[in-house]
């Protein structure tokens, strides 16, 4: 577990090139650099994908008459919601959202009301179409914003604030984004590193999607053969 600090330290012996001190010295314009593409690096892969480890379950719980909730009441570190993961609890009951503007005016104005749930995300808040009954609990999956770890604390982040700070992402693939971003920035030839880095990038992601999501709404057969009993998964979406 290397902090952010180790991390561009070793980035520098691959350069060539003196080992940074201290990344929030400001006087400094080469730990500035450091810094800012660290920053970077990070910012790139959190928008990159749905990783594994900034996967997050939220719960909204509504209240009666109510249509608006603010995010940030219930999931303080939310980024972008995991299509297909909403549901209401305890429930086998998906929720429909984030549906399309073209598709809201439709449903408002043109149908007529359903037993269906259906919201969109607007201006940092989940917007449902019509109230949900009380106290419905609604539980979703989402992208955490943070970013680093607390080294002390251990407690999530969202910006580098510490030299002492540790990346939530792969160390290897932080040190190879960070190091193809100084090169760039130095005017220094990069396409080798950001070739390895978009290799290595790729085959990460890659290795996180590899094992499928089981639907935990769908009708689960169960037969045994001996000892060993097998367990069937019909998806019934």
């Amino acid at each position: 577990m290397k902090t952010i600090l180790e991390i561009c330290r070793e980035v520098a012996d691959l350069a060539a090139v003196k080992r940074p001190e201290d990344l929030f010295n400001n006087i400094s314009q080469q730990e500035n650099i450091f810094l800012s593409v660290a920053k970077s690096t990070l910012d790139s892969l959190l928008r990159y994908g749905d990783w594994q480890a900034l996967t997050k379950e939220g719960c909204l719980t509504t209240v009666c008459g109510k249509s608006s909730y603010a995010i940030t009441d219930f999931a303080p570190d939310f980024f972008c919601l995991l299509n297909n993961t909403i549901f209401i609890k305890d429930m086998q009951e998906r929720v429909i959202g984030a549906i399309t503007p073209a598709q809201w005016m439709k449903e408002k104005y043109f149908s007529s009301p359903s037993n269906d749930i259906k919201f969109k995300i607007q201006n940092g808040r989940f917007v449902f179409l019509y109230p949900p009954e009380k106290r419905t609990k609604i539980v979703f999956q989402y992208r955490s914003d943070n970013i680093v770890w607390d080294y002390k604390t251990l407690a999530e982040k969202n910006v580098l604030t510490a030299n002492t700070d540790v990346p939530i992402f792969d160390e290897y693939l932080v040190k190879l984004g960070i190091l193809w971003r100084w090169l760039k920035r130095n005017g220094l030839d990069y396409g080798e590193e950001y070739n390895e880095y978009e290799k290595e990038l790729k085959k990460r992601f890659g290795t996180e999607l590899a094992t499928k999501d089981i639907c935990l709404a769908a009708n689960a057969d169960i037969e045994s053969k001996g000892a060993v009993h097998v367990i069937k998964i019909t998806d019934t979406q």
